[in-house]
């Protein structure tokens, strides 16, 4: 992508700018894919968040740019409200936000609960589910990701396309351990 990049915004006034953005969107991406907490994975998804308004709105002066910038980070943010309800769910039960804490909680919790899920859980993971669906541009928050076009053609076809699309799916798999067979049934569903 970044090589493409070099040749496809080769003559635009704003190329210094440009690499800037694709390189926050490419350490935050990392970010997520690296952390091995909750926390950390919720800022580098922020910063996600940040570095696509910024492409998508690259080209600010036109009117469908800006718009489509906004659009995506205001639907997303509805996402991200999501994720965080459920990982301050999470944490006010098992009060610990690393990965493997987690895993081992849930297991404990579910045996504790007679091989349960409790209500508890499911209601975190939906929320925990909803930012996923935010960023992974999927039912019902999917309506930025048309418009995320707006940006250089390199952002919207690669890099929303191939890898912020899956960074949703990527949290997912990172905290399927948490998630109850009703909220397995919904993801299935969306």
């Amino acid at each position: 992508i970044f090589l493409y990049s070099t040749l496809y915004m080769a003559h635009d006034e704003g190329y210094a700018r440009y690499f800037a953005c694709l390189s926050l969107f490419a350490f935050a991406m990392l970010g997520i894919v690296l952390s091995n907490n909750l926390i950390q994975v919720f800022i580098f998804w922020e910063l996600v968040g940040l570095s696509s308004y910024l492409l998508i709105g690259f080209w600010y002066e036109k009117h469908s740019a800006a718009t489509a910038g906004k659009k995506a980070f205001l639907t997303t943010r509805v996402g991200d409200t999501c994720l965080l309800f459920g990982m301050a769910i999470f944490y006010y039960h098992f009060q610990t936000f690393s990965f493997t804490g987690l895993w081992e909680a849930a297991q404990a919790e579910v045996a504790a609960n007679g091989g349960q899920y409790p209500a508890w859980m499911t209601v975190a993971g939906l929320f925990v589910f909803g930012g996923t669906v935010g960023k992974s541009a999927q039912f019902p928050l999917h309506i930025w990701l048309p418009d995320a076009m707006e940006g250089p053609t390199p952002v919207s076809a690669m890099i929303h396309a191939a890898t912020m699309v899956a960074s949703g799916i990527f949290l997912l798999g990172r905290v399927y351990p948490l998630m109850s067979p009703d909220v397995l049934a919904v993801v299935a569903a969306v």
